[in-house]
């Protein structure tokens, strides 16, 4: 593996090297010098943020940062619910590394820019007639970001993204480049791809892909009981399962989705995306932080709007994307699969009990409900085991804040007892010992830390205090109402 600063860099002198990233960097005092996630809860002010036109603009910004003893987050458009991508010293937005590198439709691989972000691959990808195996809920995430969180679809002969990546190029933190996939530099590969961003600058990424193909999406619902009846059944039902579960009503949106010859036929609810669907909803949510009965209300509402059975024929990705609607506090879990039946109903127990207690909580909706294959990825939640992801969001209707950390808290209890791992962009309170005995390679991660930054160049906040126990509080970075 190289492991010599290059030269060329070296020799630039420190006046010459401002001059250079000036242009690059956000001006202190604009709006582009802090950063705040997605879900508006997490925020920071780091002391410069880059952002980089080109690979050797990365470089330049890795050699000003080694000179200054400076360390350096890369992150995408701030998707991830957690302090993940924040940091107090250098940040690096990605945004403008964003091209289709290289086209190789008869081996079914592409090369892309690690800050591509997903709306735009899938418009490249389209143009080649090509399209990606799996997508999540969502696709504003930038590829790397995906990647280096082990982020999920659903479908339960389907890993996690990181699966679907065969190569990676990656700028170490002695300002080396390295080319890592499971035959070259392995153990750098296998740390990578589900890696924090903590081993290095991820430049571009060599992506397994297919033939575009649409897929017919059949949506209907049916009780809590009768989806634990047949939970295996239902799972195998189709290539593409997920439930959304709600609550109140105690019922379960069931999506089940295959590849499909047929022309597109999408499902468009006017009730759901309207006035109606959109504004309402969100106004009881509002409410709902001064009653909290009118969240039960809402939920009961939401399902009614989308309770009638559907058939949409659309493009893949338009299939596996929902509109996450409203700024949200989320977290979510893994469980084992052979876990989820038992891990649902102690869920439902608990949110039952608390619907009972006049003063008990009454969370928003709705709890989704995925599935991913076994994967050998070192700190995948899917690493060994064939994987049950169980996520709960609380909303912040017009930005406003609502109270979630009990039931987060509690949430978080109760998927513990059933072997449950975190997902890695949401946030959540394990420290290294908890997490040695989930990940039997964690120990291994550390090492290839230690060997390609030794001086923690990647490490930010969330990296210190998960991974090597620094005492560091998990609110530091918390947004304030």
């Amino acid at each position: 593996m190289p492991s010599t600063t290059p030269s060329r860099l070296a020799s630039i002198p420190l006046q010459n090297l401002y001059s250079l990233l000036e242009p690059l960097s956000a001006p202190p005092n604009s709006a582009g010098a802090r950063f705040t996630n997605w879900g508006l809860s997490f925020t920071c002010a780091p002391l410069s943020i880059f952002v980089p036109e080109t690979e050797f603009h990365c470089e330049l910004i890795l050699e000003l940062a080694r000179r200054e003893g400076k360390t350096v987050r890369a992150v995408g458009v701030g998707h991830s619910p957690s302090d993940l991508a924040c940091t107090t010293e250098y940040m690096l937005r990605m945004q403008k590394l964003n091209r289709l590198l290289e086209v190789h439709p008869e081996k079914r691989y592409v090369v892309v820019q690690a800050g591509i972000v997903l709306h735009e691959l899938h418009a490249e990808l389209a143009k080649h007639n090509l399209a990606m195996m799996n997508c999540g809920s969502i696709s504003d995430q930038t590829l790397a970001g995906i990647i280096t969180t082990a982020s999920h679809g659903s479908g339960i002969d389907f890993g996690v993204m990181s699966t679907h990546v065969l190569g990676l190029t990656l700028l170490l933190a002695n300002g080396s480049r390295v080319f890592c996939s499971r035959t070259e530099h392995p153990e750098l590969f296998l740390a990578s791809i589900c890696g924090l961003g903590s081993t290095g600058i991820i430049l571009s990424i060599q992506l397994q892909v297919e033939p575009s193909f649409r897929l017919k999406e059949v949506q209907h619902t049916i009780t809590f009981e009768e989806t634990m009846r047949d939970l295996d059944k239902l799972v195998h039902s189709a290539e593409h399962v997920r439930f959304w579960w709600f609550h109140a009503p105690d019922t379960v949106r069931v999506s089940c989705s295959d590849r499909t010859p047929e022309p597109k036929a999408p499902v468009s609810s006017w009730l759901w995306h309207s006035l109606l669907g959109f504004h309402f909803v969100q106004f009881m949510l509002f409410l709902g932080r001064f009653f909290l009965q009118v969240n039960s209300w809402t939920t009961h509402f939401a399902a009614w709007l989308i309770s009638n059975r559907t058939v949409g024929i659309d493009d893949s990705y338009s299939i596996f994307n929902v509109e996450c609607r409203y700024p949200q506090h989320t977290t979510e879990w893994a469980v084992p699969y052979e876990n989820a039946e038992a891990c649902l109903r102690e869920f439902r127990a608990y949110l039952n009990k608390e619907a009972e207690d006049p003063h008990g909580l009454r969370p928003h909706f709705p709890v989704e409900i995925r599935f991913s294959a076994a994967d050998d990825i070192w700190l995948s939640p899917s690493s060994g085991q064939r994987t049950c992801w169980i996520g709960i969001v609380q909303y912040r209707p017009y930005g406003f804040n609502v109270p979630y950390r009990k039931l987060f808290q509690n949430y978080e209890a109760i998927l513990k007892r059933h072997q449950g791992r975190p997902h890695w962009a949401k946030a959540h309170g394990l420290r290294p010992d908890a997490l040695r005995q989930m990940y039997p390679r964690f120990d291994d991660f550390i090492r290839v830390l230690e060997e390609v930054d030794p001086n923690g160049m990647f490490r930010n906040e969330y990296v210190n205090r998960h991974i090597f126990g620094q005492k560091i509080d998990g609110r530091i970075f918390k947004a304030r109402s």
